[in-house]
């Protein structure tokens, strides 16, 4: 599955990828990992920190500076992609300029297309994700579509969800129970229509030790806030945090002695990351897409008191950039969820650093898009444009979970210059926490009303701007294990098993419904009368209708939430005839087409609800499309 790496200096892997119905056309192909192979030849005290390595790659149509990374011993790795057919040199070179071992080094490679039938048994032959011509949504290199669903599996890339590397494939009649492995889940969350999932790459001050969830030193820097290990209490008072080591156990910075628990966070262990990789390939295999964050939020305020933070978070970020950069996936830089005094830096200062990380080494060398889980909204958290250069896709996430979030998505589809926007962290099925209720209710987890919740949210982020896609919402994102006792959050099986996880392929469906139209799509809610149900509240998620339409007014999707009203709507050609169609956001059915006929004004009334009633008792979908001729 992944490529071996073969002991001779200098040497060019490409990957495989097994378990497909045919087998590939003769590599290296486009867009397929091609790895290279360095053994220093001096030794260094610390090669992750002494030594920078990079190739001056050349292709059809590209020319760029490509870094590698260290991977242990005296080995370092340069990982690449070919983005067109036809002939690719590189050159190698260091800041360690005497190391014959690490310049000098030439290659080339010929990369060949993938045929159309393999790229139609894994969508990632396709390309790396890039915004649309008009920057409001994704698409593959080839210009293929690209909505993404993603699921919310942030502790996955470590030990709780073990990666098993058997090359069995998944019983296709699988369903999540105890003891579920990275293979399993990937593949119950495929047979859903999921192609991506969100995971934070490494907690470098999480353990199950002899400290609590939160704490921190003798000189009041606090280590992590992380998330609470249940059953395991320390000091008969509060519990530990999660264990977030790798299969193996090895944990991704070493930890400096006698220093309360401190990570070195200029020393990293590659075998860690190693791990990571593994999974990393998996999912490439199977045609997802990951959204891979770099740390978590409380791992800031002990490396900014012991380490120069600027130089020392942009050289992480960056080994995670060259570590990770030659597959098809979002990297999200920073996983800031909450600014909490003491318990995190403040945006400003990851923004200094991830900035500072921008200007040394630019944008990702393949074009991948680069975003933050943030609080409330990347634009109101870091900026936009020359604020924060290094962001090129959008997020909101985290609070609220309600209507509150729809202006913000709203206001990031109308940034200029646009940006493709999604919601990572909307309404999350079974969570039982103050930051998950919604209009004073918090539903038993799982029940109608619960996954209800979620339902509304894909919708309505969707259209409120939020063309990327939509990333569900999963209680058990810290990925609590069989083995553990139970807690405040359901077990990681129990979770995927949630009604909400099925209903993302119908969204897609949905979208998708006319190809890539979608993609033009405008904001058009305020054009429907009412758009609030009387009485809707501003914090909850019932009552209100949303609305998008292109600007040839021939295509237009609408959602109405539990308790909308019917409504009238405006904007539309006037005296044009229009074919408007009813669709379960539960089932993923549409039902038959009705004719629509606007006036001179340009205004329609929409049909009844189904069922002939004007106040809808549960949530429906809507299409309209322009009548033939």
């Amino acid at each position: 599955m992944f490529p071996r790496f073969l002991p001779a200096t200098f040497l060019i892997l490409w990957c495989s990828v097994p378990g497909l119905a045919a087998p590939p056309s003769a590599g290296p192909h486009v867009w397929e990992l091609q790895e290279l192979e360095f053994r220093a030849a001096r030794q260094y005290v610390n090669p992750y920190v002494d030594v920078e390595l990079w190739v001056d790659l050349k292709g059809p149509g590209f020319s760029h500076r490509v870094y590698g990374f260290w991977d242990g011993g005296d080995i370092f790795r340069v990982r690449v992609v070919a983005m067109a057919p036809g002939k690719w040199t590189w050159t190698s070179g260091s800041n360690q300029t005497a190391d014959r071992g690490l310049n000098g080094k030439s290659g080339a490679f010929t990369a060949h297309e993938w045929t159309e039938e393999e790229k139609r048994e894994n969508p990632n032959r396709r390309g790396f994700l890039r915004a649309t011509p008009n920057g409001h949504a994704l698409e593959y290199a080839d210009g293929t579509p690209f909505f993404l669903l993603g699921d919310t599996w942030l502790g996955a890339a470590t030990w709780r969800l073990p990666f098993i590397g058997t090359g069995r494939p998944v019983a296709q009649n699988y369903e999540p129970a105890p003891g579920i492995t990275f293979e399993e889940a990937v593949a119950w969350r495929q047979r859903q229509g999921f192609n991506s999932v969100s995971m934070i790459a490494a907690f470098p001050t999480w353990a199950s030790d002899q400290y609590p969830a939160t704490y921190a030193d003798r000189q009041g820097v606090f280590y992590r806030n992380a998330w609470e290990e249940f059953g395991v209490v320390v000091d008969g008072k509060a519990p530990t945090a999660k264990a977030m080591h790798d299969e193996r156990g090895y944990r991704p910075f070493q930890i400096v002695p006698d220093h309360e628990g401190l990570p070195d966070f200029d020393r990293i262990i590659p075998e860690y990351f190693q791990s990571v990789d593994r999974k990393m390939q998996y999912l490439s295999e199977q045609g997802f897409v990951p959204l891979l964050e770099t740390v978590r939020r409380d791992a800031g305020p002990p490396w900014k008191a012991y380490f120069q933070f600027d130089e020392s978070f942009s050289r992480f970020v960056q080994y995670m950039a060259a570590r990770y950069g030659a597959w098809n996936f979002i990297f999200s830089e920073i996983h800031f969820d909450i600014y909490l005094p003491g318990l995190s830096l403040t945006a400003d200062e990851f923004n200094q650093a991830l900035n500072y990380h921008f200007r040394r080494f630019g944008p990702m060398p393949f074009g991948q898009p680069v975003t933050s889980l943030s609080d409330h909204s990347t634009y109101t958290t870091f900026g936009h444009g020359d604020k924060a250069p290094w962001i090129t896709l959008h997020s909101t996430g985290n609070k609220p979970r309600d209507h509150g979030i729809y202006e913000a998505i709203e206001t990031l589809f109308r940034l200029t210059p646009p940006y493709p926007a999604l919601d990572l962290e909307p309404y999350f099925t079974g969570w039982l926490h103050p930051n998950n209720v919604v209009a004073g209710e918090q539903p038993a987890p799982d029940s109608d009303r619960d996954n209800y919740f979620s339902r509304a949210q894909m919708y309505g982020c969707v259209l409120s701007g939020g063309l990327a896609g939509h990333v569900h919402g999963t209680a058990a994102y810290d990925v609590t294990t069989s083995s553990e006792p139970p807690g405040a959050r359901p077990y990681f099986w129990q979770a995927l098993r949630y009604k909400s996880g099925g209903y993302m392929q119908w969204l897609a469906k949905f979208v998708l419904s006319e190809g890539p139209r979608y993609r033009d799509l405008l904001l058009a809610s305020d054009d429907l009368a009412p758009r609030k149900a009387t009485g809707s509240r501003e914090d909850g998620l019932d009552g209100w209708a949303f609305l998008m339409r292109t600007k040839e007014k021939d295509f237009a999707l609408l959602y109405f939430e539990n308790g909308a009203q019917r409504a009238q709507s405006t904007g539309w050609t006037p005296n044009a005839a229009y074919r408007f169609s009813w669709y379960d956001p539960r089932t993923g059915e549409w039902q038959a087409a009705v004719t629509l006929t606007a006036d001179g004004n340009g205004q329609m009334q929409l049909p009844p609800f189904p069922g002939k009633v004007d106040k809808s008792d549960t949530d429906w979908a809507a299409k309209i499309v322009a009548a033939p001729h």
